[in-house]
């Protein structure tokens, strides 16, 4: 089967904070995957594919729209079970994005059932299917992530919180920059082997970041003062219920073995702090303070303009007044 190129993470400029949630969800799949929030072409599944080229498998599995359950987490055999005493099993989506990215566009559009039970899957990493006393379990342990335009409908409250992470995607690129856009754009389009080759050695330098994190995380401990410092400012934000809390702890301590730390440190938790919070205040719906800003597209795989790519020019939104982002610099262009 021939491979097709897909658009190198490390080729989008700007998004940073997109790319940054991306990958903390890829490092540490227990944070629950990533809602993204935007109009149209805001460049979203491109950064998710993108995304996938970090993990092992590459995988990158798209929920059809329209989907069923069955669909969804795959069939049973009766008939064979019966007689020939074992179950016989269909895979769905969910067994073939074991080890990828699961990419769910406009979930909030999906079933309110169906979003359950996703996000019931991806918290706990299996899939199990039962039928008239007959079960299946695989394992089904992806990066989420899932996007929506709230102008077409709303999220319940009860299914925003189980998202892990949280970014939103405004505003508009200066007619410089979409020249840029599209002038990066039409290179891939032209020759995407050639563009692909060319970003090659930063798409590797990220996707071997990614695993040296992923293998340090574990060594990274969660510890009292973090969690104290957490739960405060939880507290003091007035979100209900505590998955924010162990949400965002566990994405500082993504945060900081992404930054090569052995420790949570004061700045793993300001730079995750509007990702966990954002859909979790009281008044959701209320304007959050200057959201991320996104590429602006042409298409949904457009890209945006070179040289606004640099994580630590990333606006401290997220940071309590006088604090400071320390954020390693997003590759740049070979």
């Amino acid at each position: 089967m021939t491979h097709t190129p897909h658009f190198p993470l490390c080729a989008v400029v700007g998004a940073d904070d997109l790319k940054l949630a991306l990958c903390l969800a890829a490092i540490d799949p227990k944070i629950g995957g990533v809602l993204i929030e935007g109009p149209r072409g805001m460049a979203k599944s491109t950064l998710a594919r993108g995304l996938a080229d970090l993990l092992a498998s590459g995988q990158f599995v798209t929920l059809p729209l329209g989907a069923t359950e069955e669909r969804l987490v795959g069939t049973l055999d009766l008939d064979a079970a019966l007689g020939e005493g074992r179950a016989q099993f269909s895979p769905g989506v969910l067994a073939k994005s074991d080890g990828g990215v699961l990419y769910v566009d406009e979930v909030n559009l999906l079933p309110d059932h169906l979003v359950d039970l996703l996000l019931d899957v991806a918290a706990s990493g299996t899939n199990l299917i039962e039928r008239d006393g007959i079960s299946h379990r695989h394992p089904a342990r992806f990066v989420l992530i899932g996007t929506m335009n709230p102008e077409e409908g709303e999220l319940r409250p009860q299914l925003l919180d189980r998202f892990g992470l949280n970014v939103a995607l405004v505003g508009h690129a200066a007619p410089a920059e979409r020249g840029q856009i599209i002038r990066r754009r039409l290179d891939f389009d032209s020759d995407p082997l050639a563009f692909c080759a060319h970003w090659a050695p930063a798409q590797q330098q990220l996707r071997e970041r990614c695993q040296q994190a992923r293998e340090r995380l574990a060594a990274i401990p969660l510890d009292d003062w973090a969690l104290g410092q957490i739960t405060e400012r939880c507290f003091a934000a007035g979100v209900d219920g505590l998955r924010a809390d162990l949400v965002w702890l566990r994405a500082a301590r993504a945060h900081a073995a992404w930054r090569g730390a052995d420790a949570i440190g004061a700045e793993d938790i300001d730079a995750v702090a509007e990702f966990a919070l954002r859909h979790r205040r009281r008044g959701h719906s209320a304007p959050a303070p200057a959201p991320s800003q996104a590429p602006t597209t042409a298409d949904s795989a457009s890209q945006p303009q070179q040289g606004q790519g640099q994580w630590g020019d990333l606006p401290a939104r997220a940071l309590p007044t006088g604090a400071r982002r320390d954020v390693p610099s997003w590759p740049k262009k070979p």
